[in-house]
């Protein structure tokens, strides 16, 4: 499954990449703009292997999976971002993985940066409120000292396993699922717009006793943006949005009503700060944009006025210009 909004040109990549190695992609469009989309999708939709859904209004991330997932009638469902190259062979060897051990629900492979550097996120532990408040501040680094205290999430900086290898979650930018699990869990939590919808799902499938794992020579390149980029401050918006409902939804049994408010308080918090660096550096941006604008037209003026002194009075008095 493939859900896609606005991201043109690089959604041929992702497809060229995964069609050889898939039964079936079904790709859901979460109402693109149309040249974003019609004319990149035209040319593969005629492929056997490729059914197009065309959504009318974007649900969000995780209900555009759901619905890709009603269409399909394979065992094992991917969930693939469109910004995302499969390399040849990694599909395999995520079904082999899974298909090894029957406890596993969901397989990940090896997010790559284009680079070749492993990317934060594709292994990682669950991000707790204690851990993503260690990771805000800076404090990993006293994991040296004190690892069970100050752990990131983020498993990156670890040593790269060689084999399959149980994590506590993997990013949905590539998740492989099984039908069994789905079947036993449900699919994709529809209350996540965009982002932590694959930790749910991941806390949901740990806490039913299954297993969660990270396959790391099945490597896939994510571009990571895509779109998000241009709307940077809608995308941190719904990201902390899934935050507060992530926390309520599996640590309001361990936490007091007081610590949980500060928890949220913490996210909103966060939102803020994040949001006030946006939007100083778009204001950066436009006033370095117009001081650059204006020191142009200046040099312009002067430029012109020095040519008028000096070619205008030779003009009149029908002198040369040179000796």
């Amino acid at each position: 499954m493939i859900v896609n909004y606005n991201v043109g040109r690089v959604l041929l990549d992702c497809l060229a990449s995964v069609l050889p190695q898939v039964e079936e992609v079904v790709v859901v469009d979460n109402a693109s703009e149309p040249e974003a989309f019609e004319p990149f999708i035209r040319a593969v939709e005629s492929h056997p292997r490729l059914t197009v859904i065309r959504s009318n209004v974007n649900h969000g991330f995780a209900a555009g999976c759901n619905l890709g997932a009603e269409f399909s009638t394979q065992p094992l469902l991917m969930f693939l971002n469109p910004d995302c190259v499969v390399a040849p062979g990694a599909v395999a060897k995520m079904c082999a993985a899974l298909q090894a051990n029957p406890r596993a629900a969901v397989a990940g492979g090896l997010l790559t940066n284009t680079d070749g550097s492993e990317q934060g996120g594709g292994r990682r532990a669950v991000p707790t409120p204690w851990r993503s408040f260690v990771r805000a501040f800076g404090l990993a680094r006293l994991s040296r000292r004190w690892p069970k205290l100050f752990d990131d999430f983020h498993l990156h900086y670890q040593p790269r396993p060689h084999a399959p290898l149980a994590v506590e979650a993997i990013s949905g930018a590539c998740m492989l699922v099984s039908r069994d699990a789905i079947t036993e869990l449900g699919l994709l939590d529809e209350g996540y717009f965009l982002h932590c919808e694959d930790l749910d799902f991941c806390m949901r499938a740990r806490s039913a006793g299954w297993e969660i794992l990270f396959v790391p020579d099945a490597a896939v390149v994510h571009f990571k943006g895509g779109c998000s980029l241009k709307r940077p401050i809608f995308v941190e918006w719904h990201k902390h949005k899934g935050m507060v409902r992530f926390y309520q939804k599996h640590f309001r049994q361990h936490y007091s009503v007081g610590l949980m408010q500060l928890v949220i308080v913490g996210v909103w918090l966060r939102f803020t700060v994040i949001t006030a660096r946006i939007a100083a550096g778009r204001l950066w941006s436009a006033a370095a944009a117009s001081w650059q604008a204006g020191r142009r037209s200046t040099t312009g003026d002067r430029s012109a006025s020095q040519f008028e002194s000096a070619v205008m009075p030779s003009v009149a008095s029908n002198r040369p210009l040179t000796s």
